[in-house]
C-alpha cells in the first residue's frame, strides 16, 4: 500500500473536503480539513477546532491523529489536508510532527506540488529514535 499508485488520491481528498465542512473558524473563517490513509486500510479524518483564545486552537491534523489512535492506533500511510476550497494545503510544522510520528519518514503527503515523502516536507525530523539517543550523563 506505500506505492503512490495504490493510493486513491481523489477519495482522500473528498474526505478532507468532507471534514472542512465541519470545521469550526469562527475567528480565521480559515476552514481546514485532512485525511489519512492507515497501514490497515482504515481511513481517518479531521478538521480544525478554532478556540477564541487563539493559541489553544486545533489543527485538523490533531484531530485526525485523535480518531488514528481512538480507532485502533496504526501508521498513516497518506496524508490529505485542503484548505476551503478544496486545495492541497501543506500541514503546518507543528502538524508536520504530528505525521512525522505517526506516519514516519515515508508516509506521503499530498501537496500543491504533488505527491511527497515526509523526510521530504520536513527534513532532519526529531522522532522518538533522537529521545533514545541522548545521555543525561554527558549534560
Amino acid at each position: 500500500m506505500g506505492q503512490a499508485a495504490s493510493i486513491d488520491w481523489e477519495l482522500l481528498r473528498a474526505k478532507a473536503i468532507e471534514a472542512m465542512h465541519q470545521a469550526y473558524a469562527p475567528y480565521s473563517t480559515f476552514p481546514v480539513g485532512v485525511a489519512g490513509l492507515v497501514d490497515d486500510g482504515r481511513l481517518v479524518s479531521g478538521c480544525n477546532v478554532e478556540n477564541a483564545s487563539y493559541g489553544v486552537a486545533l489543527c485538523a491534523e490533531c484531530g485526525m491523529i485523535s480518531q488514528l489512535r481512538l480507532t485502533g492506533g496504526g501508521r498513516l500511510v497518506a496524508v490529505a489536508c485542503v484548505n476551503g476550497n478544496g486545495d492541497p494545503l501543506m500541514p503546518c510544522g507543528r502538524c508536520r510532527q504530528l505525521l512525522w510520528e505517526h506516519g514516519g519518514a515515508r508516509c506521503q503527503v499530498m501537496t500543491a506540488a504533488g505527491v511527497r515523502t515526509m523526510a521530504e516536507v520536513l527534513p532532519d525530523a526529531f522522532g522518538g529514535d533522537d529521545l533514545d539517543h541522548f545521555d543525561a550523563s554527558r549534560g
